[in-house]
């Protein structure tokens, strides 16, 4: 076999059936009627085309899938949510290992524990678990791919109350560079089970995550008020004085922004720029509407989208504002 244009070597049809032998999910190649789709990530302005997309239903496949790459030297990339700006959910002319099959969350609530396969996103983690009043931190937009922000760390509106959602990690299911299956946690594994915490997808393919879960919800109290640019100061101020004493139940931020176009909003505002208090309160919710009112009433908003609301809406709440293939840098 020759390099092709861009330097990789082509897969021969043999090499592909041996991978199909050993892989239950779907393979797909650039003659495949689903490539163009599932090469697609959430960043439109990432635009790769691998030799091979691997569907994996398990971790068998993945392991089949980590193998077959290293035995014909092929970059490899793993995509979870396929949501991450940086686009590292998917490769030139290499192999992307695909979980997004993989998306079974299992809550147990005696123990207060999920586990979450690497495919699922955080919406799928809220509607598991908050039918039984139960959260781990995730990120502010429901999309979001679990592994991927895990494994970044993972900031979200619970940060100050539980952490990161790295610190709510209590064990995962990896598949090392050699195609080995093992469990990390602090017992088991505890370097790797360290380096996993934070430090991005360079450590194996994570196949699961179990999470420690805190009583969050069903109702929370939200942050959203939009205000003119002119009264920035003003409001940073008044928000950098309300962190000092702020509980670690109330998690907030200060941005400078604009008002979003999308049809949600009032559209003389749409584009409008502004300043953003942004921000959830992790306890009762009267408790935290009181406290936020003074954040909401600091100057005249332009428009004020805080409120009662359950958790799930909330963490939902900013979708609309994130659309799958806008250019995002």
């Amino acid at each position: 076999m020759k390099p092709n244009a861009t330097g990789a070597r082509p897969i021969s049809y043999e090499a592909l059936q041996v991978l199909l032998e050993t892989f239950s999910g779907a393979v797909l190649d650039p003659a495949h009627p689903d490539y163009e789709e599932a090469r697609k990530v959430w960043n439109g302005t990432i635009d790769r085309r691998p030799a091979l997309i691997a569907q994996c239903q398990s971790d068998e496949d993945v392991v089949a899938a980590v193998k077959f790459a290293t035995q014909h030297d092929l970059l490899v990339a793993v995509r979870g949510g396929g949501h991450g700006v940086a686009g590292y959910a998917v490769c030139d002319d290499g192999l992307v290992i695909d979980l997004s099959p993989m998306q079974d969350v299992e809550v147990d609530v005696e123990a207060r524990l999920a586990r979450v396969q690497a495919g699922a996103r955080w919406a799928d983690v809220d509607r598991s678990a908050q039918p039984f009043g139960l959260a781990t931190p995730g990120g502010e937009v429901s999309v979001t791919g679990v592994a991927g922000l895990t494994l970044g760390g993972g900031m979200g509106y619970l940060r100050r109350k539980h952490g990161l959602s790295c610190d709510n990690l209590v064990s995962a299911d990896v598949v090392t560079a050699d195609g080995r299956k093992v469990h990390v946690s602090e017992r088991e594994h505890p370097d790797l089970f360290w380096a996993l915490r934070g430090g991005g997808g360079n450590f194996g393919v994570v196949t699961a995550f179990v999470f420690r879960l805190h009583p969050v919800g069903p109702e929370v109290m939200t942050l959203t008020p939009f205000f003119p640019l002119d009264d920035a100061r003003r409001v940073l101020n008044a928000w950098r004085a309300f962190t000092e004493s702020a509980p670690d139940e109330a998690t907030t931020a200060f941005a400078i922004w604009a008002v979003p176009d999308v049809p949600e909003l009032p559209e003389p505002l749409r584009g409008q720029p502004a300043c953003i208090l942004d921000g959830m309160y992790a306890g009762a919710p009267e408790a935290g509407e009181a406290l936020f009112r003074p954040l909401r009433e600091v100057a005249a908003p332009l428009l004020d989208m805080s409120g009662r609301t359950s958790y799930v809406e909330a963490q939902s709440a900013l979708d609309a504002l994130f659309p799958d293939g806008d250019l995002y840098y």
